[in-house]
This record gives C-alpha cells, structure tokens and sequence, in this order.
C-alpha cells in the first residue's frame, strides 16, 4: 500500500520460489488497492503478449500492443498492469525501465520465480526498479491462518515474558508449524481438514513440481545429479556444506553447478560462514565454507526423508530430527524478517577451527546497527560453549541470543538472553 501512494513509485519487482504464492498475493493486493481495473498478464502462459515487447520499447508501444491482446484501455493513474512469470519474458524486464521513465504515473508489479536465469542473459535496469522479496508463510501468518488472533498479537510484539498458558499454546502451535510448514497450499490444506497427512500429500506433490521445473532452471544441468543434491541439502540442514558427499559419483563441478542452480531458484539458500568482528558482515563472508538452508521447513523435512510418525512422537521441539528442523525454523524465519536485505545474504554463521577445537554459532544477523549472535540450543546456558566463546572474542556482540523452548529469561551476568523459539521472526528488536 506504500509503495501504490509514493509519488517516487517504481515499478515494483516480486521475488521468490514458486509456489509460494506470489500471483494470489499482488491480485489480492490489486483487487483491494484498484477498483478500477487489475491487468494481470501471465507471460507464460501468454506468449503471444511477447510481441509487445519486441524491438521497439518505447512505453507507449508496449502498452498499446498490450491493450490489444487485454482488450482493453489501461489508463495510468488508475490501474494496475500485473506482469507475471515475466522472467518468461525477459525483454519484458528491460521494458520496465521505460514505462517507469515514460509513463511515471503508471502502477506497474511485475513478478517471478526464475528471475536470476533470466536476468544472466539480458539488461536489467538498475536503479529503475523497487524489489520485494517473498518467501512462504511465516510462522506468524500460519497463526493467523489459524484463526488465533491473540497469539498474532504475542509474537508480532516481540521477545518477553509469557503466562504459562499462553507459552505452552504457542509451543504446541509452534509443533504444527514445524510439520505443516508455511507453503501456502500446504496450510490451507491443514486449515481445512487439521490432517498432517494432508499437509504432507500436498509437500510432495510441491516437491515432484520443483524437481519437474529442474529443466527450466538451468536445461543444461544433471537433473539426476540436482535431486541427489536437494534431498542432501535437506538432510544436511545445520551441517556445513561439504560438496562431495551431496552427491556421491558426480564432480565437485557438477555438485557446485547443481547447489547454484537451487541457489537461483531459490529453492535453496546458502549460509556463508562470517566473522563477528564487525559490519558489513558480508564483508568477511567465506564463498567456499556455507551451510544451507531449505525455502521450507515443511518441504526440507519430506525431502528429509524423516518419518512423520517418529518424529511428531517426540516431546523436545529441539529432539526432531536432531535439532535440525529447529534450525530450519530459525533460518527461514529470520530470512524472511530481513526481507530484501536477505536476498543478498543476510543470515550468516560463525565457525572457528583449531586444532584442539572446533565451535560454531548457528546464525549471526545484522541489526540495529550491531551483531547479533544466534544460537538454537535446548540446554541450560552452561553448556553453551561456542557462544561463550564468541562473546569472549566479541564482547561488542553481547547479549548473545538462545532460542530454545524454554521461557524468555535475560541473564546479564552471563551476557545471554533466552528466547523462546516462536519469537525467531522478531528477533530485530530483541
């Protein structure tokens, strides 16, 4: 709603992984916001709009060739044009330099799954467009979805103590979340019938149409060596990445390929390990050391492999699957509370090597001007060893953050906060 009002609009370009709900979000947003008209144009599936988008770019031209295939007038000032799957359509992309130029007045969204292949080959306008990135349904939202407005309310306050009721709920909330994921047809499918079965046949037909879409991201690839390599990446989720093992008889060229490809899809994203002794953190990221996290907490724990039955038995949140979902949990979380930032690798991870020791912290975040240290962790903080660590090497780092099942609690003394894990997209104020 901001950006439709701001008299320095550009078009505004939507990010993210398929299937996660981008063209129902902008036609909502467009159905709620403009009453005169939406003029959604699905470049896949409309490849004779292409033509509107050929050699001539001029703003005006497009959108009289467009008006022709729509039937219809589309008047700037009023109307939205929704230019979807436009990576379908990559002249389509450069033309959103000139209808912001040419006809400023205009609203125009323009939105995508497969942007970054597309955008290797062809002139992207820098500095000419407004970007949005959109990941599947957060914890939070799943809330709403729920119909449990009061604890909406809780977690979108951010970090603090809790009634014992209200923190046993949003556990037990939490525990759903963590199985049905935040895959938007995934939750309506839960909402509507409260079956994690139903939840789960959903995952994995989401699954076999990510693994179908492997030839349109990169034609080239080794489909076979790409599926060896998700289903890794899944069951690895926590661990730093080493390439040979993901996939077992192919080439660490063909492995790195196949972990860039994911990448870019977005289906994966990777965690590069950095160091906390100061901003940017991105400038001390290690392009070689990385662990990676999933777009879903749902779909990493059916690509897993995990059983359902066994794991859902287990009383621990931070017991399933080895902590592992806990941390997926986290990671998408805080990724999608970085928004745009994150698309640029806004989560990292600290990790010291000697020879007598290793430690490692699971996420470090930038906020607030500082560094926030971040650890997933269900025991008591004297076994926090490797945080511990980091604050003795970075007092500047301090409180450092544990997320764990346990009541919010703040110990000055040990320069530690605990907060409980449902608090993990609103972390920025903690």
């Amino acid at each position: 709603m901001a950006w439709s009002r701001s008299p320095r609009r550009k078009p505004l370009l939507v990010r993210g992984a398929r299937q996660i709900g981008k063209t129902w979000a902008v036609l909502d947003f467009g159905r709620r916001a403009f009453a005169a008209a939406v003029h959604h144009v699905d470049l896949e599936l409309r490849r004779d709009a292409h033509d509107a988008f050929g050699d001539d770019l001029t703003a005006r031209r497009v959108l009289s060739a467009l008006e022709v295939r729509l039937g219809a007038r589309i008047l700037p000032g009023r109307d939205l044009l929704f230019l979807d799957e436009i990576q379908a359509c990559p002249r389509a992309i450069t033309a959103l330099r000139y209808l912001h130029e040419q006809v400023p007045g205009l609203h125009v969204i323009a939105a995508g799954s497969l942007l970054d292949f597309a955008l290797r080959d062809y002139s992207f306008p820098v500095g000419q467009i407004e970007h949005l990135a959109m990941y599947p349904m957060t914890f939070v939202e799943f809330l709403e979805a729920m119909g449990m407005s009061v604890g909406v309310e809780i977690v979108r306050a951010g970090p603090q103590p809790q009634p014992e009721p209200a923190h046993a709920v949003l556990l037990d909330q939490l525990r759903q979340y963590l199985f049905v994921g935040g895959m938007p047809e995934a939750v309506q499918a839960y909402a509507d019938t409260h079956s994690l079965l139903e939840a789960a046949r959903v995952q994995r037909n989401l699954i076999e149409s990510y693994r179908d879409d492997f030839g349109k991201y990169a034609p080239r690839a080794d489909k076979q060596c790409m599926n060896v390599v998700l289903d890794s990446l899944a069951r690895g989720v926590g661990q730093q990445v080493k390439l040979a093992p993901l996939a077992r008889g192919y080439s660490d060229g063909a492995i790195r390929h196949a972990v860039d490809v994911l990448a870019r899809a977005r289906v994966v994203t990777r965690v590069p390990g950095a160091s906390p002794a100061g901003l940017p953190l991105g400038a001390s990221a290690s392009g070689r050391r990385f662990k990676a996290i999933m777009v879903d907490v749902g779909l990493m724990q059916r690509l897993s492999g995990m059983p359902l039955e066994v794991e859902y038995a287990k009383k621990d949140l931070l017991g399933i699957y080895r902590g592992a979902l806990a941390e997926q949990f986290v990671g998408q979380e805080l990724l999608a509370s970085l928004g745009s930032q994150a698309a640029g690798g806004g989560i990292y991870y600290w990790a010291r090597e000697a020879k007598s020791s290793t430690a490692e912290v699971d996420y470090l975040v930038a906020s607030g001007g500082r560094v926030r240290p971040i650890e997933v962790k269900s025991g008591p903080a004297g076994r926090l060893r490797s945080m511990r660590l980091l604050l003795e090497q970075h007092p500047h780092c301090a409180p450092g953050l544990v997320l764990s099942p346990a009541p919010y609690a703040e110990l000055p003394e040990q320069r530690l906060k605990f907060v409980p894990l449902y608090f993990a997209g609103s972390l920025a104020g903690a």
